[in-house]
């Protein structure tokens, strides 16, 4: 529905002769509030309805990731052979193996990160000094 200059006049005209000078401003007014209320429920009903869907959208995501999280589940640990003497060994191994999404991570233990360093004086090393430069 497309309304020129002329129809636009022309329904002004009309309303002013049937209602007069003194309502035309109070019916504008409530046409204009019964528009601004539609369109308040209109846009609320949207919303919801994106509201919606997203919570939808949600719920699939979810449930999707649930399901590869069960289809890739890691796989036991692999545990060092047991020694047959009878002994154990009491120290940790030099890193401890962590199974992941991406494959296996390695993550040195304590004993592992512990490094014994001495250490040494260095000698003060001063430049020498360039001609014609006073200390």
């Amino acid at each position: 529905m497309n309304l020129g200059f002329s129809e636009m006049a022309f329904i002004f005209l009309l309303a002013l002769i049937i209602f007069g000078p003194k309502k035309l401003p109070e019916i504008g007014r409530q046409i204009g509030k019964i528009l601004a209320e539609f369109k308040r429920a209109s846009n609320e009903f949207k919303w919801q309805l994106e509201a919606e869907m997203r919570q939808i959208e949600a719920e699939a995501t979810r449930e999707r990731l649930a399901k590869e999280a069960k289809a890739t589940e890691p796989s036991p640990a692999i545990l060092p052979p047991v020694p047959t003497n009878g002994e154990l060994k009491t120290s940790p191994p030099a890193a401890e193996v962590y199974p992941t999404t991406h494959g296996l991570e390695f993550r040195p233990t304590a004993a592992a990160t512990e490094t014994k360093s001495e250490l040494v004086d260095v000698p003060e090393v001063t430049p020498p000094m360039a001609k014609g430069q006073d200390a």
